[in-house]
């Protein structure tokens, strides 16, 4: 019982109203039929399974709003790196404000799951209280009759590989970070870690994408960055002679079984996908065969000509080769930003850089809807 009951009422009152209500309770217990009691729970069950249904649609908005924060984070902190005076020493601390959007996107995640299991479960004890009522309606020498309903399960959010590549981007991260030291020359550390950034990123924009969070033209850019990125990929896989296909962006099994040559010439694990080892090993067999006219960092160049494709100054492909093309490219951008047109990536430039791709990454947030236009009520003419 909450609260106190009120002792200015007789004793004896509150006797008898005790003793009529559970008169009340029993007599409506014992008129209800089996049938009766079928109705309710079915009216029970439904209501559990809207509650639940609203509960996992909040979940899957809070992880969908949680990954834009994280992606957000993840992209905005390797522009950073690129930005700051740089010192091994800053590459080293780099990430530690990941830390609490990386534990709000998994742990939203994990809740999703929740929710959605807890659904399942909701819609087969709806399906249960169904089959209860139509054998309560056929009654006791009757047929039930067949509950149209197909038997709930819990569907996979995401599919098991692009949680994989995740988990995979989220270790080499880790790893980057914790494997560069005051010892590792400066261009080398910035190198390493935009690189596992870049990775890590590209790993939640597709979840992003798979899990149904992206609008469609979230959809598009992100489809359009996975595409670079594996052309890119199949590029250096066919010039170390991994692969036979075409360089079309699309990752499927001749992607797939390059790369697991790949790991498997190097005595890697052969998962078919790209992580950290499995990269350093596509770069030590690029330079063996003598492909030195791609600047020592594919990565970074891929990044200027993926930074430059988002704000309209870069149709080429985005492969991590420096070119006169690209070099024309970073001038006009930089003309255009405002920044001395020296062909080369400077601070200044990488500031303009920021400041014009914060209104592409817009295109992680919904657009607000517009305020509805009130019309004033006329006023009332005075009594004469």
């Amino acid at each position: 019982m909450m609260g106190r009951m009120n002792t200015s009422h007789p004793r004896h009152l509150v006797v008898a109203l005790v003793a009529v209500s559970a008169l009340v309770l029993a007599g409506c217990s014992d008129n209800l039929t089996d049938l009766e009691r079928a109705q309710a729970q079915v009216s029970a069950k439904e209501k559990a399974v809207t509650e639940a249904e609203s509960a996992f649609s909040s979940a899957s908005e809070a992880f969908c709003s949680a990954s834009v924060d994280y992606i957000t984070a993840v992209d905005v902190y390797g522009d950073v790196i690129n930005e700051t005076t740089p010192t091994v020493g800053d590459v080293q601390n780099a990430g530690t404000d990941l830390v609490a959007p990386r534990d709000d996107a998994m742990n939203t995640a994990q809740a999703a799951v929740d929710a959605q299991n807890a659904l399942v479960t909701a819609q087969e004890e709806l399906i249960a209280a169904q089959q209860a009522l139509a054998i309560a309606e056929a009654g006791p020498s009757g047929t039930p009759s067949p509950v149209d309903a197909v038997t709930p399960s819990a569907t996979e959010l995401a599919p098991e590989a692009t949680v994989e590549r995740v988990k995979l981007a989220e270790s080499d991260f880790a790893q980057t970070s914790e494997g560069i030291d005051p010892s590792t020359p400066l261009r080398e550390a910035s190198e390493q870690f935009h690189a596992a950034a870049v990775g890590l990123e590209l790993s939640w924009i597709n979840l992003f994408v798979n899990t149904g969070c992206a609008t469609e033209d979230q959809a598009r850019l992100a489809s359009e960055t996975a595409k670079a990125y594996t052309k890119t990929l199949q590029k250096h896989l066919k010039d170390a002679e991994y692969y036979t296909g075409e360089v079309d962006g699309i990752y499927g099994p001749l992607t797939t079984q390059a790369v697991e040559d790949l790991q498997k010439k190097h005595d890697l694990p052969v998962t078919g996908t790209l992580d950290l080892e499995t990269a350093n090993a596509l770069q030590a067999d690029l330079i063996a065969l003598g492909f030195t006219e791609a600047q020592a960092s594919l990565a970074s160049t891929a990044a200027v000509q993926q930074t430059l494709t988002l704000i309209g100054y870069w149709d080429g492909p985005v492969d991590g080769v420096w070119t006169d093309e690209l070099t024309d490219a970073v001038k006009e951008a930089q003309e255009a930003l405002g920044v001395e047109p020296t062909g080369e990536i400077d601070a200044a430039t990488v500031k303009a850089f920021q400041e014009t791709l914060a209104k592409v990454a817009d295109l992680l947030s919904p657009s607000p809807e517009p305020e509805p236009s009130v019309t004033p009520e006329p006023s009332s003419s005075p009594s004469s």
